[in-house]
């Protein structure tokens, strides 16, 4: 297996920007709303460079461990085809559930999770 890891820290704004759209969460805002408070769209990363590597190393396809559709389009959008896409599975507890909650409502992530039946 290949994995390949993008230092896109804070979907794309960097470690300051996400320290401070951390401050914003500790107001009330979530994950999305603290970035474009910041003035960025709510996710900035770009995976050419990720397709690009697993190209070089000869993949063509893959069985791709994600949560989120846009990282599939995108792979796909550069050539490589995701023949199983593997959603992982959340666990919910009371510091991430409303940030997995945003995740998956506001971003489209496949998030099931396993405390609520699926919810």
């Amino acid at each position: 297996g290949v994995l390949v890891y993008l230092e896109q820290e804070g979907r794309g704004i960097g470690m300051v920007n996400k320290i401070k759209a951390y401050a914003l969460q500790d107001q009330g805002a979530d994950t999305v709303e603290a970035n474009i408070k910041l003035g960025f769209k709510p996710d900035l990363r770009e995976y050419g460079i990720g397709a690009q590597i697993l190209a070089d190393l000869g993949v063509q396809k893959l069985r791709f461990m994600t949560n989120n559709p846009a990282k599939v389009a995108a792979l796909e959008g550069y050539g490589l085809e995701v023949v199983e896409w593997v959603p992982l599975v959340a666990r919910p507890n009371r510091y991430n559930r409303r940030y997995l909650r945003t995740k998956r409502d506001k971003l489209g992530h496949l998030i099931r999770f396993t405390d609520e039946g699926g919810e």
